[in-house]
């Protein structure tokens, strides 16, 4: 597993898919995932510090997470399939069990820019989809 980061948000509202780029956190390679507008905006809000009066969706979750005792300990983005990627949340609870959920790459990423989270890419998925910096 590769450990990534945000690097990037594209976000054209005239267009319904977004682009976020994500980068190695120690190397040069980094590769775009197309997510929906609405998950973008919501990654860009909390990264731009905006607090909504009431808890939005990836809020609400998140409060979820923490009223059952657990964590997000990290997301993995562990496949691609026709150009989708798959992504897993990994939640530790309090009593030291862990639990792998399926996940969107974009609500992974959304919550993990919520909780901290680390983010970490399959070294063959990364091979697939990689562009390098120049």
């Amino acid at each position: 597993m590769v450990q990534v980061e945000l690097s990037k948000i594209i976000i054209d509202e005239k267009r319904q898919d977004q682009i976020i780029v994500l980068k190695e956190k120690d190397g040069q390679r980094q590769f775009p995932i197309v997510i929906g507008f609405l998950e973008a905006s919501s990654i860009k809000m909390k990264l731009s510090g905006v607090e909504p009066p009431r808890p939005m969706t990836h809020d609400l979750l998140v409060d979820v997470i923490h009223g059952l005792s657990a964590s997000l300990e990290r997301l993995i983005i562990d496949k691609m399939v026709n150009n989708t990627f798959h992504a897993k949340l990994v939640f530790k609870f309090k009593n030291g069990k862990r639990k792998m959920i399926d996940s969107r790459p974009s609500d992974g990423i959304a919550l993990a820019v919520r909780t901290n989270a680390p983010i970490f890419v399959d070294e063959e998925v990364l091979k697939k989809a990689a562009i390098f910096n120049a």
